[in-house]
């Protein structure tokens, strides 16, 4: 099963996406891990993407595409996989379509106001990346980690004035996919408000059908 999961930024697809890979038996591949793990690793990818993250710049397509090709071929992505944060645009998605064609879209739909509140309550580990929300899932001692004491902090993407900008990207650049999916017959659209078990329910529902 090839799955992408679309939706704005805060629409809970990471969550969902390593909930679902657990039951489904498939690999997560997020473009942000990707990037991270390029990047570490040393890659000859990773160290073009680590000079123009370093300046600041958006990563190119092509590299981009590169990446999840590359990642896409390995073992344990014969069977399936779990696509998160890619494709972003239409030309990502024809490319995708040449490297190999997704079983469905799912969207996972989520109201600007409740993207905000979710965003913007969000903290992470500085330490080993752990998520927390100041609401519905604190930690233990407010600021610090669980996992390994690490310190908290809030991203400066999920401060609002910067989700009120990436949400407009997001509705210029990806959103368009959704209807590019949908004339495919691939889209599949789930209300993605509730608790993280609510909606991987839906989403196995939707999935069965």
């Amino acid at each position: 099963m090839k799955l992408i999961f679309l939706g704005p930024p805060g629409a809970g697809k990471g969550t969902i996406a390593d909930l679902a890979v657990e039951k489904l038996g498939l690999p997560h591949i997020s473009t942000g891990d990707l990037f991270r793990a390029a990047v570490k690793n040393g890659t000859p990818l990773g160290l073009k993407v680590k000079d123009i993250m370093a300046a600041g710049g958006l990563v190119p397509d092509e590299l981009t595409i590169a990446l999840v090709k590359e990642r896409l071929a390995e073992k344990d992505a014969a069977k399936g996989w779990v696509l998160d944060g890619f494709p972003r645009t239409i030309p990502q998605a024809e490319a995708l379509e040449g490297i190999a064609s997704a079983d469905s879209a799912v969207n996972f739909d989520v109201a600007d106001g409740i993207v905000v509140g979710r965003l913007s309550g969000r903290r992470v580990c500085r330490s080993c990346g752990k998520i927390y929300h100041v609401k519905n899932m604190p930690p233990r001692k407010e600021g610090v980690c669980d996992v390994d004491g690490g310190e908290l902090y809030i991203r400066d993407d999920d401060k609002e004035a910067a989700i009120k900008v990436r949400l407009e990207t997001y509705r210029k650049q990806t959103a368009p996919l959704i209807d590019w999916y949908d004339k495919k017959g691939k889209l599949l659209t789930i209300d993605g408000v509730g608790a993280p078990a609510e909606v991987l329910g839906r989403f196995e529902k939707a999935i069965k059908k």
